[in-house]
């Protein structure tokens, strides 16, 4: 029975508490690492430098109880230096992993990463076990708030077990209740439960109520996840009082918001008891509130009102619901807590829509994308899924503002105020899908080419953009033409389309049937023929894609109009986002390529021998370098691409991109060119004035119905610093991508005025006439991503 355990700790979704674990390693191992008292800590520094040191870890410690973050983080780095200067390693850690912890916060991963691993190798001098426990434990917990599962795992596993050997069973705990966040996180909830439980029993035998109490709450949690909702209740009403008896504290504060959460989001399962639940959640969120104004923790306050809000919110009493959000969202900039203010302007923002206030709706999400924007990582600490929770909050607000500027376009009679609308619903669009590669490749920099490059769709006459925005109820289609942008709404459902496109997918892979056929022009009469007639009058031969979520896994190029392929009437070109390709026509004088690949099967992947043939027909209209098997080795790579200056690299070889950045590689003779190799060999172009103009992939897959992959796929030529890429949506045969990227390069050899997308759609068209490769598996999965020219 739950009633004959004891569990623990829940972060809802949309809320961004502290780890408490973080609290309860600093708390232990700093304890133990310098003998239990606060002279021993500062026995080796200069009295000048302990008083200054000191005095700046006590105001930290003050401002972070408050919830002022930027304070406590700015006060905790002034004590690390004096406690450096003054020649004190043990108040150095102390004061490292303090500044970590303001760090994680603020969502600042990287940089209390840093500080964690300076403070470990200054206590790794010390020798003590529990110490180094409690710093796995902290770079563990770190990792896992920042999504990086793989090393939240090494390091928890590491904490653990050293704690198990030699710590005290609160270090156990804590641990436990991080891994159990990370089990969670992976889907598995039963053994998440168990780490929760034995992580609350070992905490109330060690009398840290706090910590059991989080673990009840995130026992919870896991239960809520198993589709065990009646034991989520029973866990949490087991939290309740353990929590009402702490002491007022920020921890308490925090406990009571996240459990009125959970009893708020329990009533979807158990409907029965909607009001007492509704009860419950509304009066644990005042009790949060109370706490949080007593501490004078304004922070903690701002979401104690704002989560009150969203309470009246969800039960349509929006005059209520406006008065606790405004009330929320000044304390939120009082508190200077840009992550809490977002959340309590867009609810603004959703609360003016129902009242039917547009243009103040619209105001208010326009303040809360912009505050947004300023948030590079949510401070999503124990989220258990970071990119559930980027899904969960950016994409519905990005896409809220579009939603209402299309509806006020809509209602709008003169062309020439309807374009600022629209031009501000894409670009609202565009900061989503910068965000959304950011959150893929946990990269804060593929987007440097925003600050120098001008729109996409005015650079070129010939060209039209076409920028469908997926809504829930209907699909919007935004056409960029030489003589302005037209909006297009079609009146299809997402899961409809997204059902649609799963299918046509599935379909063009089975070169053996036509069964795609039906499917692909069903697409084609959503998606394409609203808008085609504007083109009559147009000069138009490329269409440049931008596609969102599904979209993104299928080939344009693939969709029917009932007697030809779109490949047929146009060239075709993808890009994620208008402002993340860099439009300068390439330069093709004085081509210098590397052309690598392996013919041999290797690390269990089969043999590609027709790569051969590929690289000879490179070789043969351009010259350059080849690295073929034995020759391709990531090392060599390195050296090859940091000391020369290609302008298209080309590698034939297995590529497999997954929803995971840390899971998508593409395949070299003695490893892996991981994402993150990647950037640091061929991403350096970038920053060249002269960049890679073209970076060919000629044997990736993503999975069918991979969103996520497909988004890693279409932004790799952003994350090499390559201006155009090539890849395949799926593998196929490699004598059939031999045939055509040969073609490919023979176009672009033979007619170098004609564009990169006309070159590929000479070589799909070509491939396309043949007998023996017109199914579409063999020449559609092949995209041009990027600038097309």
């Amino acid at each position: 029975m739950v009633s004959a355990m004891i569990t623990g700790s829940i972060h809802h979704k949309n809320f961004r508490p502290l780890i408490l674990s973080r609290m309860i390693y600093l708390i232990i191992g700093l304890c133990l690492l310098v003998g239990g008292g606060r002279s021993a800590a500062l026995g080796q520094a200069s009295q000048k430098e302990t008083a200054k040191a000191q005095s700046s870890m006590d105001r930290g410690l003050q401002s972070f109880q408050r919830g002022h973050m930027d304070q406590a983080l700015a006060d905790w780095k002034e004590a690390t230096e004096f406690f450096a200067k003054g020649g004190n390693t043990k108040g150095q850690i102390e004061a490292l992993t303090r500044l970590a912890l303001a760090q994680q916060n603020l969502g600042r991963y990287t940089q209390a990463l840093q500080s964690l691993e300076l403070a470990l190798a200054l206590a790794q001098q010390t020798g003590n076990s529990t110490s180094l426990a409690s710093l796995y434990g902290s770079l563990g917990s770190t990792y896992l708030a920042a999504g990086n599962k793989d090393g939240a795992a090494e390091y928890l596993a590491l904490a653990l077990k050293l704690a198990r050997e030699q710590g005290p069973p609160s270090l156990v705990a804590a641990i436990l209740n991080d891994q159990g966040i990370l089990l969670a996180s992976q889907g598995s909830f039963p053994n998440a439960l168990k780490a929760y439980q034995e992580s609350a029993i070992l905490a109330k035998e060690a009398g840290d109520r706090v910590l059991a109490g989080k673990a009840m709450i995130n026992s919870a949690r896991a239960a809520m996840r198993s589709g065990r909702p009646t034991d989520a209740k029973e866990w949490l009403n087991l939290a309740v009082d353990p929590v009402r008896a702490l002491e007022p504290s920020r921890d308490q504060a925090y406990a009571l918001i996240n459990i009125g959460l959970a009893y708020r989001d329990l009533r979807v399962d158990l409907a029965a008891s909607q009001d007492q639940l509704t009860l419950q959640a509304f009066t644990l969120l005042k009790e949060a509130t109370a706490v949080a104004e007593r501490l004078g923790d304004t922070r903690a306050a701002s979401y104690a009102w704002g989560y009150l809000g969203n309470l009246y919110e969800h039960d349509r009493r929006f005059e209520e619901a406006l008065t606790l959000t405004r009330r929320a969202m000044a304390a939120a900039q009082n508190a200077n807590a840009p992550e809490a203010l977002y959340q309590w302007q867009w609810q603004l923002g959703r609360i003016l829509t129902v009242l039917g206030q547009l243009d103040d709706a619209i105001a208010a999400y326009r303040t809360a994308v912009f505050t947004s924007q300023s948030i590079r990582h949510e401070a999503a600490l124990s989220s258990e899924d970071p990119h559930a929770l980027f899904r969960d909050t950016r994409h519905p607000l990005y896409f809220g503002l579009a939603d209402l500027l299309l509806q006020r376009a809509a209602l709008t009679e003169s062309p020439k105020e309807v374009e600022p609308y629209l031009l501000e619903a894409r670009e609202a669009i565009e900061l989503l899908k910068a965000a959304e590669l950011r959150d893929y490749f946990r990269d804060e920099c593929v987007d440097t080419l925003k600050s120098r490059i001008k729109k996409l769709d005015v650079i070129s006459p010939q060209a039209a953009v076409v920028y469908p925005i997926i809504f829930q109820d209907r699909t919007e289609i935004l056409v960029s033409l030489p003589q302005g942008i037209q909006r297009f709404a079609v009146p299809i459902p997402a899961d409809r389309l997204i059902q649609e496109i799963r299918i046509l997918r599935r379909f063009l892979e089975k070169r053996t049937t036509l069964e795609y056929l039906p499917h692909a022009q069903q697409v084609y009469d959503w998606l394409i023929r609203p808008w085609e007639p504007a083109l009559a009058s147009q000069s138009i031969d490329t269409l440049v894609f931008v596609p969102d979520g599904a979209l993104r896994t299928i080939p344009m190029a693939a969709l029917h109009d009932g007697k030809l392929f779109l490949i047929q009437k146009y060239a075709v070109a993808t890009t994620p986002g208008l402002d993340l390709t860099d439009p300068r026509p390439a330069d093709r004088r004085n081509i210098k390529i590397l052309a690598s690949g392996i013919t041999e099967s290797v690390q269990g992947f089969p043999s590609l021998p027709y790569v051969s043939n590929e690289l000879n027909a490179i070789r043969k209209f351009y010259g350059g370098e080849v690295m073929l098997n034995q020759d391709f080795l990531l090392p060599s790579l390195e050296k090859e691409l940091k000391e020369k200056a290609f302008t298209m690299v080309h590698i034939a070889s297995h590529g497999k991109f997954d929803e995971d950045v840390n899971q998508t590689f593409i395949l070299t003779f003695d490893g892996k060119l991981t994402m993150g190799k990647l950037d640091r060999f061929i991403g350096l172009f970038r920053f060249r004035e002269d960049p890679l103009e073209l970076l060919t992939l000629s044997a990736c897959e993503t999975a069918a119905g991979d969103d996520r992959a497909a988004l890693g796929l279409a932004g790799v030529a952003v994350k090499a610093g390559a201006k155009s890429a090539v890849a395949t949506l799926w593998f196929i045969n490699d004598q059939a991508s031999s045939v055509l990227v040969s073609e490919f390069y023979r176009q672009l050899h033979d007619h170098p005025t004609n564009s990169k997308a006309v070159a590929l759609q000479r070589a799909q068209v070509a491939m396309l006439e043949d007998p023996i490769y017109d199914h579409p598996a063999y020449w559609s999965p092949f995209l041009l991503l990027n600038n097309w020219l």
